[in-house]
């Protein structure tokens, strides 16, 4: 599905359904396609989606980094008038959404995290020596999935058009450093947000200790496993991802 977007003052969003807003934050080289069928489901189950498109490489080069990305979204947050949000966050997204939740808490009502970024990852900005070589691209995108048949072409040639682009390059590898440099380790404790983690067994970019280690550092979280997933389960579990956030979302009355 090709998603239309809004396009108002300097902003450019999907929206679809109505009720409480969820905010889906995609991560560094994931289309707002990647969540589909979260999109599809929720919005037609009691709850308003929006996929701002973020400025990860329209932005100036000084402000490419999480913190800037946070205070983006907040804007963008009072500029559609919310009083409060869940906050969805996949890799990048999810550090985005961590960052504006220290930020602002005050503006989330509850913090979904799969994937995410901010305590570790292994791979967000490197390996880039060989990025005109397809292959070599193709190998690194399937390997972000448990089964590499979830990257399809569509998907390798905008990972390959991207690091073959110089300015969106120097852009990915400024977020990277960014990404090491905002590590949120010390900020979780306090951070009283009911936030649900969600996680791929076979994750290889963060590993399933990453995730432990959110639940372990944030006060008021739920971990749940999908096994044989990679890095976006909700991508290559669509079905059972969407059911584990309805439960949870249900559990705890949001």
């Amino acid at each position: 599905m090709m998603y239309r977007l809004k396009k108002e003052k300097e902003y450019s969003y999907f929206e679809a359904g109505e009720g409480t807003p969820i905010v889906i934050l995609h991560g560094l080289m994931g289309g707002l396609s990647n969540f589909n069928a979260v999109s599809d489901f929720f919005s037609t189950n009691g709850y308003k989606i929006i996929i701002p498109e973020l400025p990860v490489y329209s932005m100036s080069l000084l402000k490419t980094n999480v913190k800037s990305f946070a205070k983006y979204l907040h804007d963008f947050i009072e500029f559609k008038g919310f009083d409060e949000v869940i906050l969805l966050g996949n890799s990048l997204g999810g550090h985005i959404g961590l960052y504006h939740t220290k930020l602002y808490p005050e503006k989330v009502k509850a913090l979904v995290i799969t994937g995410s970024s901010g305590l570790y990852e292994s791979a967000m900005g490197g390996g880039y020596t060989k990025r005109s070589d397809y292959e070599v691209i193709k190998k690194k995108a399937q390997d972000v999935f448990y089964d590499p048949e979830v990257a399809t072409k569509e998907i390798v040639d905008e990972v390959y058009e991207t690091v073959n682009d110089r300015n969106k390059l120097i852009k990915t590898l400024a977020i990277a450093k960014s990404a090491i440099r905002h590590n949120m380790a010390k900020d979780l404790p306090n951070m009283k947000i009911p936030t649900c983690i969600i996680w791929g067994k076979n994750d290889t970019v963060t590993p399933p200790d990453v995730a432990e280690e959110f639940n372990e550092l944030l006060p008021d979280s739920d971990l749940f496993w999908i096994d044989k997933c990679g890095h976006a389960a909700m991508m290559e579990h669509p079905d059972e991802f969407n059911k584990i956030l309805q439960g949870w979302l249900n559990k705890r009355a949001l």
